[in-house]
């Protein structure tokens, strides 16, 4: 029988192990969330269903000192950026509850004919959401509350490393005050979890993770006629046009690759800066993250032992081929990876079209802002972007041009709970976050009227 265990990434000491779902507990899981969505979902009106999301975005603040230890011994996130994650989680429960009678109204629709014309936003049964690590509470928060709301329940598959943080979300939302079988965790396996996907008490799957795994999802989706949401891997690109203020640019480069330790998929990873700033940006990029400190908390461990053999080895590939270490020495102690940036890369080396998931920039020299496009559309992802110019019109233009779902422009991290995210390519389709992220698993269903 598999297991979902802590394994504290400080230490690699696992110290808690919890046994993967039997048959019978996910025949309950179904039942219930499938037998709640017409007892009380359908049954219900919108501002009702926000009532306990409101109440959780509370208990989030109330209880986050213990949910910030959880996850800093689960996947190694310092207990500053961990509270951090846990106070934008309660925004977000609290902006779907406020905004959810307005955001899911009825849409009027202006028609030839003349006749009373409309669609009414309502839920579809039982949603499937399979999550990741690296955001323990976030990406959990804004797949299920805005579907609760809406009028659908959730069965929630969490991350195999991440079962104490799974076991405390599922007692939040019942004791946020939603009802038994609104939001079920399950301990499923891959198996259990495609079994899932089709029965056909589940009406839709959302998954945020690997592009492998948004694959396999996608194609049991497809099979059993499902709506499906994808969110996946990024190798966001933070472009340097031209800005009078270069310290300003660093920092948002700094805080967009070293997020999370550099584990978010819109982290910003390939650094590209005109030649004219090249020189002076480089010399100020190197010096701040080669100031980044473990001790002080400003990164932790990165979330696995597989995760750090994976990034030493991508990284020491790239090295082979002919890739310049900047800053950084691709020795890891334990799990500890020092911050990094690799230069010297063209296109023929592996890393020119991968993934770095972990604290690790590559650096670029363009010469024009054609050279900057046609740079950051060369990757099989399409996820965010930052692109840093004092000239917002040229700025727009060039992010008009980018192959992406997200486009910011000077500044990093302008996210929040009312803008809608998500990418294009292989960083998967679909939208979370907002309005356009709470219709996803919305029954649009249309009304018209006779005379």
């Amino acid at each position: 029988m598999g297991t979902f265990a802590v394994t504290d990434p400080s230490t690699g000491e696992t110290v808690a192990e919890y046994p993967s779902a039997t048959a019978e507990e996910i025949e309950a899981a179904l039942a219930a969330t499938h037998r709640t969505y017409h007892e009380w979902s359908r049954r219900t009106m919108v501002r009702e269903r926000a009532v306990p999301a409101r109440r959780l975005a509370e208990l989030f603040l109330e209880r986050q000192d213990k949910l910030a230890k959880i996850i800093n011994r689960e996947m190694g996130k310092p207990i500053p950026q961990a509270l951090g994650e846990i106070r934008f989680s309660s925004k977000i429960c609290a902006a779907f509850a406020d905004n959810a009678e307005e955001w899911l109204a009825d849409e009027q629709l202006e028609v030839a004919d003349g006749l009373r014309t409309f669609f009414r936003y309502q839920g579809l049964g039982a949603i499937l959401g399979i999550m990741p690590w690296n955001y323990p509470y976030y990406q959990v928060v804004r797949f299920a509350v805005p579907n609760l709301i809406l009028g659908n329940t959730v069965l929630l598959r969490h991350a195999s490393q991440c079962p104490e943080s799974a076991l405390a979300l599922q007692q939040l939302f019942l004791d946020a005050g939603f009802p038994e079988g609104a939001y079920v965790n399950v301990f499923s396996t891959h198996e259990q979890s495609a079994a899932m996907i089709a029965d056909d008490r589940v009406q839709g799957v959302s998954l945020t993770g690997s592009e492998r795994a948004g694959a396999i999802v996608a194609e049991q989706a497809g099979r059993a006629l499902k709506k499906c949401v994808l969110e996946l891997g990024g190798s966001d690109v933070f472009l340097v046009l031209d800005v009078a203020d270069l310290d300003h640019a660093v920092e948002h480069a700094v805080a967009g690759r070293m997020d999370n330790t550099g584990q978010s998929c819109m982290g910003s990873k390939r650094i590209v800066v005109l030649d004219r700033h090249f020189d002076e940006f480089t010399a100020k990029f190197t010096a701040a993250i080669g100031a980044q400190s473990y001790e002080n908390g400003d990164f932790g461990p990165l979330s696995s032992d597989s995760a750090t053999r994976t990034l030493k080895a991508q990284v020491g590939e790239a090295i082979e081929q002919g890739a310049t270490v900047l800053v950084g020495d691709n020795e890891p102690r334990g799990n500890v990876y020092t911050p990094s940036i690799i230069g010297d890369i063209t296109s023929d080396m592996a890393v020119y079209s991968e993934e770095l998931f972990g604290p690790v920039a590559q650096l670029y020299r363009v010469s024009s802002d054609e050279e900057a496009i046609e740079l950051a559309n060369s990757s099989p992802y399409g996820l965010g972007s930052v692109v840093m110019c004092d000239d917002l019109e040229r700025a727009e233009r060039v992010g008009d041009q980018l192959d992406v779902g997200m486009v910011f422009i000077n500044a990093n991290g302008l996210g929040g709970p009312d803008v809608p995210f998500g990418g294009v390519k292989k960083s998967g389709y679909g939208r979370e976050m907002g309005r356009v992220g709470m219709l996803e698993f919305a029954n649009k269903k249309l009304y018209r009227f006779a005379k």
